[in-house]
Order: structure tokens, then sequence, then C-alpha cells
């Protein structure tokens, strides 16, 4: 590891659909598991991770059987709907495994540009991480 990550009390990490999905094959649960067992040894040296996880669109599309992203926002919601519920089981359950607490928060633009939705974003983010 670099220095600075080396050093860090709190890591931010961000994977994309195509991680968590396979490619859009369905949920990558192996990866899933992969980063639970890392996340659990950072814990344990006590430092605090934040994962951000796309593919909740990419999941939902396979569990739909739709083989092209949709393009209307009715349509992409309804595959992050769908989607989202096996994502966030799938997190629960493997981070449960490592006796990790998993939590979903779900920020829109609005809570990073308006001052009091932020204060209340960190203040959620912050007690879940102690």
């Amino acid at each position: 590891m670099r220095t600075p990550i080396r050093k860090a009390r709190r890591l931010v990490v961000k994977v994309g659909s195509a991680l968590v999905t396979n490619n859009g094959e369905g949920l990558a649960v192996e990866a899933l598991a992969d980063w639970a067992r890392q996340i659990a040894a950072l814990r344990a040296e006590g430092r605090e991770i934040v994962l951000v996880s796309s593919g909740a669109i990419a999941a939902g599309m396979q569990r739909l059987g739709w083989t092209r992203r949709p393009q209307e926002m009715h349509q992409l919601q309804a595959a992050a709907a769908v989607g989202q519920i096996g994502l966030a089981g799938a997190y629960q359950e493997l981070c449960r495994a490592r006796g990790l607490t998993a939590a979903q928060i779900l920020l829109t633009l609005g809570d990073t540009e308006e001052r009091r939705r932020y204060l209340n974003a960190r203040a959620t983010i912050g007690t879940l991480l102690r």
C-alpha cells in the first residue's frame, strides 16, 4: 500500500457496476465476499471504511431479464429498485459473516448541496462509522 493510504484513518472505496455484477452477468458474490474480508481486516486495524457501490441498475436488469440498458427514467428506477434490494441483501449477509454491520445510505445531489441536509448526512455517516 502507498504510504498515505497505509496511514489513513478513514478510507472511502468506490466499486463500479462492472465489478459488482461480473459485467452484468449477476452479482459477483465472490468479489463482494472478498471486499467484506478486506473491510473486516481494515476495521480490525481500527480504520473506518465507507464502501460506495454502484451496481443496482445492472443487477436489476439481470434479475428482470433485460439485455439492454433502458433509457427512460422510470425504467432505470425500476431496475435500480429490483437490483438494490438484492445488492443490499448480499452486502448485509457477507458483512454479517465477518462480524460487520452493513448499512445503506441513499443520497441525492440535494443532500450534498443544501447545508442542513449535508450536515444531517454527515452526522448520520459519522454515527454509523462509530
